[in-house]
């Protein structure tokens, strides 16, 4: 069914990609429809941390630079890339990094160290992050944004700023007057209040993602929602438009100029991921919004001979699930992307052995995790233990510090499933089914660890990452304190992940390639719908949006060029006509 709709261009997804697609194509003056198959719009990127990494971004004063950044990237990508899609990442994003400014999007530096410090060229300040946005601004489409985790959040309803978070997760000096401040802010806010018990201050992703609607929103951008893509529509080798499904009916959409793919990976489609990576995991491990993100758009593009690269890996975070309050039948999975580096605890596989630094960057805390299950076959899950100091300053996963989650208010069906407690390391060890004497040596090596200041194993601690997210208090090294304070405690930890890094192959203007490296006309992709411009990396803070903007970004201009170039043609035809 036809629904003799046509648009310059159709962007497929909601979240960053799209967002960036739709507003630089509309800036360009073209007509845009954005279709997104979720009851809500925001994507994936409404529920992240909203960082952005854009080297060379030169919105302040300092030395860095494109050949440095180069230097940086050489040293710590593994694996081929397309080298002329990271140069137009380079060249492209601080450019829309500017973009973004001039719509008065607060986009500002977030002192955040590149995810590999001990590499050339890295630096603290290559990440960016949006200030804090008031949903109320979006009006009555505010209620209609995808809503940011519980993990973003005090008891599931104060939302935190990253400073926020670090503050109360680690309990920094004035913790509480924050906590404070944010619980007055909430309950005096009558009128929110009187419309829903949602936080009107978006943060982090929510922010980002706010900022960008207003943006859309104001530029009157039609945002259909509960609209799947169900193909592509090709006529003549070129893509032509779209087929959607709304509730059951299905119609077509036409795309004069262009379809932009943005509607994020395949990390909840299993079969997906059976296919394509080595150690699959589990779909309902991952931490991007349930059933969200199955590939369709990705499927489509190989159902008319688009080629993919980088499938084989995700953007790795670790995990832990947990009951959701009030509903435990029902669970909702956790980052514990920090908790796992932080003092008085160690990560181990299920012989009792060290596979990692756990202080390290999330992405490569996940790649130890599926090297060490190829490896060992005793990984994914492995276990994270910890002592009684650490169980009363820092979350593990769900479990928050003893302060807000104290023992006896964890229920009862939550121990030996979710978390595990002994009054020993020896009945630890029997709970968690995990070898008594490795287990006892491993924490007897890192309690050595804690009083020297340093890791001989991985080096725990020992650069500017790690450290960022330890604890000063503990001395000589901020990341190793002593596991020797009863009782003792263990929480299994999933290989989860963000996304997938890998998808439809992409040029560097954003254009789908075929299986013979040719554009396929009229269909670009962007985001966690294309492959990763890193390959199988993760640079920094923001690696996944910083991307995704940049080359929605691109993508719209390519389009809005070659709609010039079409006006122009067909004018300079007309004219030889006329003449003739």
């Amino acid at each position: 069914m036809s629904s003799n709709e046509t648009y310059d261009v159709i962007v497929v997804g909601s979240g960053a990609a799209g967002a960036m697609a739709a507003l630089r194509a509309k800036e360009r003056g073209l007509s845009v429809l954005i279709v997104e198959k979720a009851h809500k719009y925001g994507g994936t990127s409404a529920t992240s941390g909203g960082v952005l990494w854009v080297p060379d971004h030169q919105l302040t004063l300092n030395d860095d630079s494109r050949e440095k950044t180069l230097e940086y990237l050489d040293s710590i990508m593994p694996g081929p890339i397309q080298r002329d899609r990271l140069d137009a990442y380079l060249d492209n994003a601080p450019e829309m990094a500017r973009f973004m400014k001039s719509l008065g999007i607060p986009v500002g530096v977030a002192a955040w160290p590149d995810y590999y410090p001990q590499a050339a060229s890295a630096r603290a300040d290559r990440s960016l992050i949006c200030d804090t946005f008031d949903g109320r601004e979006l009006g009555e489409h505010f209620p209609l944004m995808r809503e940011q985790y519980n993990r973003f959040k005090v008891f599931g309803r104060y939302s935190m700023d990253v400073m926020q978070f670090f503050s109360i997760s680690t309990r920094a000096k004035g913790w509480v007057i924050t906590f404070l401040k944010m619980f007055f802010r909430y309950w005096t806010d009558f009128s929110t209040r009187k419309l829903t018990m949602r936080d009107r201050r978006f943060t982090m992703g929510a922010a980002m993602m706010g900022w960008l609607y207003k943006q859309v929103f104001d530029r009157k951008i039609e945002v259909r929602l509960d609209t799947k893509l169900d193909e592509l529509i090709v006529s003549d080798r070129q893509v032509t438009g779209v087929r959607l499904s709304h509730y059951g009916r299905r119609y077509e959409i036409k795309a004069s100029c262009g379809v932009v793919l943005c509607a994020g990976g395949f990390e909840w489609n299993q079969e997906l991921r059976d296919r394509f990576f080595p150690v699959p995991g589990l779909t309902r491990h991952s931490s991007s919004p349930e059933d969200a993100n199955r590939g369709e758009a990705l499927i489509a593009g190989m159902q008319i001979g688009a080629a993919t690269e980088h499938t084989e890996s995700g953007w790795w975070i670790p995990t832990m699930q947990m009951p959701m309050p009030k509903a435990s039948n029902f669970e909702e999975i956790h980052q514990a992307a920090f908790d796992v580096g932080r003092p008085h605890s160690v990560a181990v596989n299920r012989k009792g052995l060290r596979f990692v630094d756990e202080a390290c960057g999330y992405d490569d805390f996940g790649k130890a995790m599926v090297a060490d299950q190829l490896k060992t076959g005793a990984n994914t899950p492995c276990w994270l233990v910890f002592d009684a100091r650490f169980r009363d300053k820092f979350s593990a996963g769900g479990i928050m510090p003893t302060i807000l989650m104290p023992d006896r208010k964890i229920p009862p069906d939550w121990w030996d499933r979710y978390l595990f407690r002994a009054d020993t390391l020896e009945a630890l060890a029997a709970k968690i089914l995990v070898p008594v004497d490795t287990l006892k040596q491993t924490v007897a090596n890192m309690n050595r660890y804690a009083g020297t200041g340093v890791d001989p194993e991985f080096g725990r601690g020992s650069n500017a990452y790690d450290q960022m997210f330890g604890d000063w208090n503990v001395k000589p090294n901020p990341c190793l304190g002593p596991i020797d304070k009863a009782p003792y405690y263990a929480v299994p930890i999933n290989l989860g992940d963000l996304g997938t890094k890998g998808g439809l192959k992409a040029d560097a203007s954003a254009r789908v390639l075929d299986g013979s490296g040719r554009p396929i006309p009229n269909l670009y992709a962007a985001g966690n719908n294309a492959g990763s411009p890193f390959g199988n990396c993760y640079p920094g803070a923001g690696g996944t949006i910083g991307p995704a903007l940049t080359f929605g970004y691109v993508a719209a201009n390519h389009i809005a060029a070659c709609k010039v170039e079409q006006q122009q043609a067909g004018a300079g035809a007309s004219h030889v006509d006329a003449a003739a």
